[in-house]
């Protein structure tokens, strides 16, 4: 539920696409996690011009539907939590429910803050409805939703989009904020190149030794 990470995710497809054997871990930010206000007025102008600028950035289309609604609650939790939950039954689905959720939010106006439409997107991704929901809503599902935001925090996210290489034991960040796929692959490269550089001054330093 971050606009910009919704705007991000053709720039992460194509990139993924460049690269089928990459492997890509999931950590959740919860960018607006246990909040409990309704939307005022005030919040939904400032929405909109975000939300018109990742449209204007990314292209991607954007629903105005929740704006008309005068109870929504913008908590970001449930979402997330439904990631971590995805993560643990099928990891292989996780990265497409996070575009299926961020698509129903944002394109089509769904209130992705609600169990029973998170469990209907899970299953329109291939989950099993029920064995979902259960977990989704265990004291165990929290606890690992609370720890992705934690882990973020730790990892010294500061934007979202963020996305990080490991390489070499070591992490690399590539975007902190909305970045294109050429760039992307560009800092790939450069990383690439850097690692190679390390590894062979360890090697030099070791028959130094």
């Amino acid at each position: 539920m971050c606009s910009w990470c919704y705007g991000f995710g053709p720039e992460l497809s194509d990139l993924i696409a460049r690269h089928p054997g990459m492997q890509v871990d999931l950590i959740m930010g919860g960018l607006r996690a246990y909040n409990t206000n309704v939307m005022d007025a005030a919040m939904k102008e400032t929405l909109r011009g975000h939300w018109e600028h990742v449209r204007q950035a990314s292209g991607q289309p954007f629903s105005q539907t929740l704006f008309a609604r005068g109870d929504f609650v913008y908590n970001t939790e449930p979402a997330c939590r439904a990631i971590v939950v995805a993560r643990s039954q099928a990891p292989e689905l996780a990265l497409s429910l996070m575009r299926a959720i961020q698509t129903a939010f944002y394109r089509d106006g769904r209130d992705v803050t609600q169990d029973d439409i998170l469990a209907d997107i899970a299953a329109e991704t291939g989950l099993q409805r029920g064995l979902f929901i259960a977990a989704w809503n265990s004291p165990e599902a929290q606890d690992a939703a609370r720890a992705d935001f934690t882990s973020a925090q730790r990892l010294g996210v500061q934007g979202f989009p963020a996305l990080a290489l490991v390489e070499n034991s070591q992490l690399y960040l590539i975007a902190n904020g909305y970045t294109k796929a050429d760039v992307l692959e560009e800092r790939l490269g450069n990383i690439a190149a850097l690692a190679a550089t390390q590894t062979s001054d360890k090697s030099a330093a070791a028959a130094g030794e």
